[in-house]
């Protein structure tokens, strides 16, 4: 062979084999990349053990147990005022007085009339003994005494109605007179609100009241209070239905000894009427919900396998599993959707997320 005709084959091998290693090193990068793609990057967490609480959830208006309008007994002008809008006041306080000028001058009247009468029955009375005076006039003298005696008890009384007093504890709701104002008699003067306890009527469908029942424990949130939650209880339930709704009154009563609750709150309560113990439990993200049936993503040995579940109570934060995971399997939280069965998986975070059994059913 010519050496021109020799250079000419090497150099189409040399590009041969060129070719060739170029191929195999984008064979090799291309199943590196496709590698990569099939493991999918997820958050996981571990089931657990713990209790979970079954609640019937609902809304409210929050409402006073006790409220009053305070109404003056006795009629004149508003001498005082010694409280105002927002103060506490126990049962009994003197909120405001009336000028007593001339109630006073009448009890002091009608004090000397009653001891001047009863030094005359206490005379007659001796006579009466003795046989010194007839039965009538005894009787007639007793009489007036009698008269006089209710006459300074109705001054004592009209000068005591001068101060208006509240019948119940609590906090001062309005003012409705100021100093100075003319008011006469049953006149409505401040209103009294007693915050502790507070009720929050619950109007539940009849089908779901049977489950409930008296000294339930209630949970109740309120967005004007953050970050808060609040015991109550189930104090009374309608024993009627109410034809138009088809719900029964449910009532709740929750005590606030730190006074944020406030009548006329929107809550939102969650009664407690049944608790698991030992449940087996998986956070709520772990769930995926199709096809009438609940599902859940176990990761072994970095794979995740679909497996049915059956599933118990709910509460805000966790779901309590039946069937088909156990205390200890690696659950995936975050990054289901891009799951199959036996897909490859990386952990990328999650720690094992304790169970909240006593969240209320907020939601």
């Amino acid at each position: 062979m010519k050496p021109i005709a020799r250079i000419s084959w090497l150099v189409v091998i040399a590009a041969l084999l060129a070719v060739c290693a170029g191929c195999g090193g984008r064979s090799q990068s291309a199943s590196k990349k496709a590698d990569d793609a099939a493991t999918v990057p997820v958050e996981v967490a571990l089931a657990t053990v713990g209790d979970i609480s079954n609640f019937f959830t609902g809304t409210a208006t929050l409402e006073a147990a006790n409220e009053t309008e305070v109404v003056a007994k006795a009629g004149g002008v508003v001498k005082e005022i010694l409280v105002e809008e927002g103060d506490y006041v126990s049962a009994g306080v003197v909120l405001a007085k009336l000028d007593d000028e001339k109630l006073a001058v009448q009890l002091a009247q009608a004090e000397a009339n009653f001891k001047k009468m009863e030094s005359e029955y206490e005379r007659a009375k001796q006579l009466y003994k003795g046989s010194l005076i007839s039965a009538q006039d005894f009787q007639r003298t007793e009489y007036e005494y009698q008269n006089q005696k209710a006459a300074h008890e109705i001054s004592k009384l009209n000068v005591e109605y001068t101060s208006i007093r509240t019948p119940i504890g609590g906090v001062v709701a309005e003012r409705k007179i100021k100093v100075g104002n003319m008011i006469i008699p049953n006149q409505a003067t401040f209103v009294v609100t007693d915050l502790d306890p507070l009720l929050a009527p619950l109007y539940v469908p009849e089908r779901q009241a049977g489950k409930l029942q008296v000294g339930h424990v209630a949970k109740l949130t309120v967005d004007a209070v953050k970050d808060a939650e609040f015991t109550g209880r189930v104090e009374r339930i309608s024993p009627v239905i109410d034809p138009s709704t088809g719900t029964v009154k449910v009532t709740i009563g929750v005590h606030d000894a730190t006074r944020r609750l406030k009548p006329g709150m929107f809550a939102r309560v969650g009664i407690v009427h049944d608790v698991h113990t030992g449940a087996t439990l998986v956070p709520r993200d772990a769930i995926i919900a199709e096809d009438n049936e609940s599902a859940i993503f176990l990761v072994r040995d970095n794979v995740a396998f679909r497996q049915v579940v059956e599933i118990g109570y709910v509460n805000t934060t966790h779901i309590e599993v039946t069937n088909g995971v156990k205390a200890g399997d690696t659950v995936v939280t975050a990054g289901k959707a891009s799951l199959k069965d036996s897909t490859k998986v990386e952990i990328v975070s999650g720690e094992p997320s304790p169970p909240a059994g006593s969240a209320p059913g907020a939601k």
